[in-house]
């Protein structure tokens, strides 16, 4: 009795030894497998989770939702054919404040035309809305331009702390949500909003239009770290960077950055994603770009790199270089400088 009954639980084994992997064969790809006292259940497993650091890269950012609108317009100044204000709208639940200037007179058919205006690197804890930049608006304003100067997360007043644009989407969304809340705003023509930006704003500049192709127009001045493959041979010399009070945890993540995907030349997959010039094909627009040859900041090997890379493609774009001027496009190149970013944005954001 005890050799029959050990047979039987042999037998038994043996038939479900054969039975399971059946099962497990015919389980859907990607479903686990549990065996809970003879039950045999099949689940799905969970999705891939995102890999680190997905939100630098251009196809995340493609596929995030950027819906704003401006506050309060609050009287600033008056300056004879315009008006400025202060005003503020929402960036990733964050309050991000900025200048804004409106033309006078009888608003054309279809609303103004705009320009997102994007600072260069100004230590966060130094910002001011009210200061740098001033004679750049005006210029532009002046011509009949809805001017909208945005302090990034982080600078003065605005929410966040300032991340930097190298290695971080912070701005370029910050950027996105601004030119959002134009389109939505009812004096600005929502087909006819460009972008200018200075210094490391040539990178959140670059990459905002890898993730937003239609923009119509975008002028940059002294711009920085297009293929991060430019930084590594050419640098950035600016004396003014003041580390930010989260340096620490900023190394840290910039540290993990590396461990998990080395440096842009060691050619792992994960950078092309994240650099813009691999995304170019999807450009519509047209790119002006502005740099004095005496720049001892940022090189004006950056701007030519990128022309050259720009002439391979159907993009429309220019390169103006200046004599004099440094870093900031100062005199003698800021009148003739300004006069050409004018120029480029009427011919394509006004005609």
């Amino acid at each position: 009795m005890k050799i029959f009954t050990l047979s039987a639980i042999l037998l038994l084994l043996l038939l479900v030894g054969l039975f399971i992997p059946q099962m497990q064969k015919k389980s859907v790809p990607g479903s686990l497998v549990y065996v809970r006292n003879s039950q045999v259940s099949v689940v799905a497993s969970p999705s891939p989770s995102p890999f680190l650091f997905e939100e630098l890269t251009i196809p995340f950012l493609r596929a995030k939702k950027y819906q704003s609108m401006l506050g309060d317009l609050e009287k600033y100044s008056d300056n004879g054919s315009y008006g400025t204000f202060l005003t503020s709208y929402s960036s990733d639940g964050l309050k991000i404040n900025g200048l804004l200037t409106q033309p006078k007179g009888e608003k054309p058919i279809g609303g103004w035309p705009a320009i997102v205006f994007i600072h260069g690197y100004i230590p966060p804890v130094s910002y001011k809305t009210t200061e740098k930049y001033l004679d750049h608006v005006d210029f532009l304003a002046r011509n009949g331009f809805v001017v909208f100067k945005i302090d990034l997360r982080g600078h003065g007043n605005s929410e966040g702390d300032g991340s930097g644009a190298y290695y971080s989407s912070d701005y370029i969304i910050d950027t996105l949500n601004a030119y959002s809340a134009l389109q939505n705003a009812n004096f600005v023509n929502p087909k006819k909003i460009g972008l200018w930006g200075h210094s490391m704003a040539g990178n959140v500049i670059l990459r905002t239009l890898g993730v937003k192709g239609d923009i119509p127009a975008a002028s940059i001045w002294a711009g920085a770290v297009y293929t991060y493959l430019d930084m590594t041979e050419l640098g950035i010399q600016d004396g003014s960077y003041q580390p930010p009070s989260n340096q620490t945890e900023r190394q840290r993540r910039r540290q993990l950055l590396r461990d998990t995907y080395g440096d842009p030349k060691d050619g792992n997959p994960f950078w092309k994603k994240v650099v813009a010039t691999n995304y170019l094909s999807g450009i519509k627009g047209a790119i002006q770009l502005n740099h004095a040859i005496d720049d001892d900041v940022v090189s004006i090997e950056y701007s030519r790199g990128l022309n050259r890379i720009l002439s391979g493609t159907n993009i429309a774009h220019e390169l103006k270089e200046y004599p004099g001027g440094g870093h900031n496009i100062s005199n003698p190149g800021f009148t003739p400088a300004m006069q050409e970013t004018v120029n480029f944005f009427e011919k394509y954001l006004k005609n």
